[in-house]
C-alpha cells in the first residue's frame, strides 16, 4: 500500500472509530473495549448487564488473537486510533505507558468507592504500576506454581512436597534413583518462565540502574542459573522442549517426569486429560525457594483506558463494574481466569478446588519482572543464553557475562532515553 492510500486507509478507520465512541441515537456513548483469545468471548457475556443498568453506554467488544494483538495495538496508535478501553498483557504496560498511549489511573481510583488496591494481590498490583503511576487495573492474575505427582513422592520417601531448594535436590534425586529412565521435573527448554520464575526469588533486581543495564552478574542470578543447569547436569530434567514431548498430559501421568512448573490454566487440562485412576495422585504447591515458599511470577492481564478515548469517565465505569468481586467471580467460572481480588476468592467454585489454594498461596508472594519496554526481547535472550549452559556450551559466569551483553545492547535507546528524560 503507498503512501496516499494508507493515510486514506487510517483517516478513514479514524473517522469510523471517532464515530463509533460518539453519542449517537440520543444519549448513548459507544465505547470500544478491545479484548484477546477466550477473554472476549466472555467479556461480552459479562457486560450484559451492565449495559442493561446503564442504557447509555453501548459497549463493543472486538475480539482479537494473542498472536497478532499487540502489533494491531501498536498500530491502532500510531493510526490515532486506538480502543477506548483495552486488555492488555502485564509485561506489554511498560511499552505503552513509555507510549504516553495510556490514561493515568490514579485520580479515579482514588475517588473510586469500588476500588481498594489493598484488596489486590500485591505484586500484581505493582505490575500495573510504571514509575509512580498507576497506569491498568488486574483482570486476572497468572503465576506459576508447582504441579507433583502425590505418589511417586510417596514412594520415594516424601510425603509433602517441598518447600525450599535443598528439600526440592532431595526429592529430586530420589526419584531418579527410584527409575533411572525417568525424569524428576520437566523444565521445557523452549520456556523462560521456569527459570525467570526462581531468578525472582532472589532479592537482586534483574536489571540494575533503573532498567539501564543487565544485572545477570550478580551472584544471586548465577546462583539460580548454578541451581538450574544442576537439574540438567544431573539429569533429573530431559534437555527437551515442550513440543518434543508427545504429551505433556500423558507424559505426566505416566510418570516421566513427577515435577512440573506450570500456570493456573493447567488445572483444567489435568483434570480433562489425565485417566479417572490418576486424578487422585497428582496436586499442586506453592514453588519451593532457596529459603522456603518464595516468589513467582506475577502475570496475567490488566484493564487499561487509552489516553485517546473521548469519554475515560464512561471507560472508568466499565472497569469498575469488570472489577467487582462477584464480576470476577463469573469470568472464573467462564474462563478459569484467577481473579486478582482476594476478595473474589470467596467464590465457590475456587474455595471447593484444592488445586486453585496453591495459586492463591503464591500470589501473595508473586512479583513482576522487569517493567520495561524491552523485558520481553530479553526473556528471549535469557531463554536463549540458558540453553547454551545446558548444552554445555557455556560456564554459568561465561553465560550471566553474555546475558549482560545482550540486555545492555537492547536497553540502549533506553539509556539514551532516560538521558534526555523522554522516557519513564
Amino acid at each position: 500500500m503507498n503512501r496516499t492510500r494508507r493515510r486514506l486507509t487510517l483517516a478513514l478507520a479514524g473517522a469510523g472509530l471517532a464515530a463509533g465512541c460518539t453519542r449517537s441515537g440520543g444519549d448513548a456513548v459507544r465505547l470500544r473495549f478491545w479484548a484477546m483469545g477466550r477473554e472476549g468471548e466472555a467479556a461480552k457475556e459479562l457486560l450484559a448487564p451492565f449495559e442493561q443498568a446503564n442504557p447509555h453506554i453501548r459497549i463493543e467488544v472486538q475480539q482479537m488473537p494473542w498472536t497478532s494483538a499487540q502489533e494491531k495495538l501498536l498500530t491502532a496508535f500510531a493510526g490515532d486510533v486506538s480502543p477506548d478501553i483495552c486488555q492488555l498483557g502485564n509485561t506489554w504496560l511498560p511499552q505503552f505507558a513509555a507510549l504516553r498511549a495510556l490514561t493515568p489511573l490514579d485520580a479515579p481510583l482514588a475517588a473510586s468507592t469500588a476500588l481498594d488496591a489493598r484488596d489486590y494481590f500485591p505484586g500484581i498490583w505493582d505490575a500495573n504500576r510504571v514509575g509512580a503511576t498507576l497506569y491498568g487495573i488486574p483482570w486476572y492474575v497468572d503465576t506459576r506454581a508447582l504441579y507433583y505427582r502425590k505418589d511417586l513422592l510417596a514412594r520415594t520417601g516424601f510425603a509433602r512436597p517441598p518447600r525450599d531448594w535443598a528439600e526440592w535436590t532431595r526429592s529430586m534425586a530420589a526419584l531418579k534413583a527410584r527409575s533411572p529412565s525417568d525424569y524428576a521435573v520437566l523444565l521445557p527448554l523452549n520456556e523462560f518462565e521456569p527459570l525467570l520464575a526462581l531468578a525472582l526469588q532472589q532479592d537482586a533486581p534483574l536489571l540494575r540502574e533503573d532498567g539501564r543495564y543487565g544485572n545477570f552478574r550478580s551472584a544471586d542470578f548465577k546462583r539460580t542459573l548454578s541451581f538450574y543447569a544442576g537439574i540438567f547436569r544431573r539429569e533429573w530434567a530431559p534437555a527437551l522442549s515442550n513440543t518434543q514431548i508427545s504429551n505433556v498430559w500423558d507424559e505426566f501421568g505416566n510418570g516421566f517426569f513427577s515435577y512440573y512448573i506450570s500456570g493456573p490454566w493447567n488445572i483444567a487440562e489435568f483434570k480433562r486429560r489425565l485417566p479417572a485412576d490418576k486424578q487422585g495422585v497428582w496436586m499442586t504447591a506453592p514453588l519451593p525457594g532457596p529459603n522456603g515458599p518464595s516468589a513467582s511470577i506475577a502475570g496475567g492481564s490488566s484493564l487499561v483506558v487509552f489516553r485517546s478515548s473521548r469519554h475515560p469517565k464512561e471507560a472508568w465505569q466499565v472497569i469498575e463494574y469488570l472489577s467487582r468481586p462477584e464480576v470476577q467471580g463469573r469470568f472464573y467460572q467462564l474462563t478459569g481466569d484467577l481473579p486478582p481480588r482476594r476478595s473474589a476468592w470467596a467464590e465457590p467454585s475456587l474455595t471447593r478446588d484444592p488445586y486453585a489454594a496453591a495459586f492463591g498461596d503464591q500470589l501473595e508472594r508473586a512479583k513482576s519482572p522487569p517493567k520495561v519496554p524491552e523485558w520481553e526481547r530479553i526473556a528471549t535472550e535469557m531463554r536463549l543464553v540458558t540453553e547454551a549452559v545446558v548444552a554445555g556450551r557455556l560456564s554459568v559466569d561465561e553465560a550471566a557475562a553474555e546475558l549482560d551483553a545482550r540486555a545492555d545492547r537492547i536497553l540502549e535507546k533506553r539509556r539514551w532515553m532516560l538521558a534526555r528524560g523522554s522516557v519513564q
